[in-house]
C-alpha cells in the first residue's frame, strides 16, 4: 500500500535532490555542455560574503513571521472552533487569502503601497503615503505583514481542527472549579496544542525558506538587499548570471537547512511522540 506513494516521492522529491546536488558540482550556463567542476561552486558561494547576508535576512523572516504567524494563528483558530454559525462564515472568509496567487498578492500590495498613487495618497493619509517599499525596516515589515495576512487563514484552520479534539468536559470542569476564559486558554487549550503548535511551526519555518515569489514582485529583494533571501539569491544566480552551479549549491544549502530546522523542532516537540492529544468529542 506504500508503495505507490513510495515511488512517487523518489520520483519527484528524492531524484531531483540527487540531480541537484550532482549539478552543484558541475559547471553549467544552462544551455550548453555541462562541464565538471569539482568544489569550485561550493568554494564561490561559500566564499561570498552576501551569502551570509541572505542567510541572515532568510532567518530574520522566518523568525518574526512565526512570531507574527503563532499567536494570531491560534487565537483565531479558538475562536472559529465555536459552533455558532456566524464562525462558519467567517472561517469562509478567512480562508479566502490563501486561494490567492501570492504573485497577485504581491502586486496588489505594492501598489496600495505606492507613496504616490496608492491608498494613503488617496486617501490623503500621511502615515500610510511612507515609502514602504523604499526604506530597509519598513520592506522587511511589509513582507513579514503580507506573509503573515496569506497563511494565517491556513494555520487557524489547523488549530481550529485540533481544538475541536479537546473534550469539552475539561472545560466544563474548569468552569466549575472557578476558572476564567484566560485561565482555560492557557491551562487547558494550549497545553493540549503542543503537538499541534509543533506541526504549525514546522510548516512555517520550512515554507519560509521557499519565499520567492511574493518577495521577488514585492521588492526583488530590495531596497538594496534588505529582502534578499535566499531563494531570491538562487533565482539570480541560476536564471540572471546563468551560474547553475552555484545556484544549485545554495539549492542544496535550503535543503539541509529545512531538514535541520525540522528535525530540531521535532527534537523540541518530544521525538517520536506524535500520538493523538485526546480524543475528541
Amino acid at each position: 500500500m506504500v508503495l505507490p506513494a513510495l515511488l512517487l516521492f523518489i520520483g519527484f522529491a528524492v531524484v531531483p535532490l540527487l540531480g541537484v546536488l550532482g549539478l552543484s558540482f558541475t559547471q553549467w550556463d544552462g544551455i550548453g555542455d555541462i562541464h565538471p567542476a569539482g568544489f569550485d561552486s561550493w568554494q564561490a558561494v561559500l566564499g561570498d560574503p552576501g551569502l551570509l547576508h541572505a542567510l541572515w535576512v532568510t532567518f530574520l523572516i522566518m523568525v518574526l513571521s512565526w512570531v507574527v504567524q503563532t499567536p494570531a494563528s491560534i487565537l483565531i483558530g479558538v475562536f472559529l472552533a465555536g459552533r455558532q454559525r456566524y464562525r462558519e462564515v467567517l472561517a469562509v472568509l478567512y480562508f479566502i487569502p490563501l486561494l490567492l496567487s501570492s504573485a497577485a498578492i504581491a502586486i496588489t500590495y505594492k501598489a496600495l503601497l505606492d507613496p504616490n498613487f496608492g491608498l494613503g495618497a488617496g486617501l490623503h493619509i500621511p502615515l500610510l503615503s511612507q515609502d514602504w517599499l523604499g526604506e530597509s525596516g519598513l520592506a522587511v515589515g511589509v513582507v513579514i505583514f503580507v506573509v503573515s495576512w496569506q497563511f494565517v487563514p491556513f494555520h487557524s484552520l489547523i488549530y481550529q481542527g485540533a481544538v475541536r479534539q479537546i473534550p469539552a468536559s475539561l472545560y466544563e470542569a474548569a468552569t466549575i472549579d472557578g476558572a476564567g476564559r484566560a485561565r482555560r486558554f492557557f491551562s487547558i487549550t494550549v497545553p493540549l496544542l503542543r503537538n499541534t503548535i509543533i506541526t504549525s511551526s514546522t510548516l512555517m519555518v520550512v515554507g519560509s525558506l521557499t519565499f520567492f515569489d511574493l518577495i521577488f514582485v514585492l521588492t526583488a529583494g530590495g531596497p538594496g538587499d534588505a529582502t534578499r533571501v535566499l531563494a531570491l539569491d538562487m533565482y539570480t544566480k541560476g536564471f540572471k548570471a546563468n551560474l547553475m552551479g552555484p545556484a544549485s549549491v545554495i539549492a542544496v544549502i535550503l535543503v539541509l537547512v529545512g531538514l535541520a530546522l525540522a528535525l530540531l523542532l521535532r527534537r523540541i516537540g518530544g521525538g517520536a511522540d506524535t500520538d493523538s492529544q485526546l480524543e475528541g468529542q
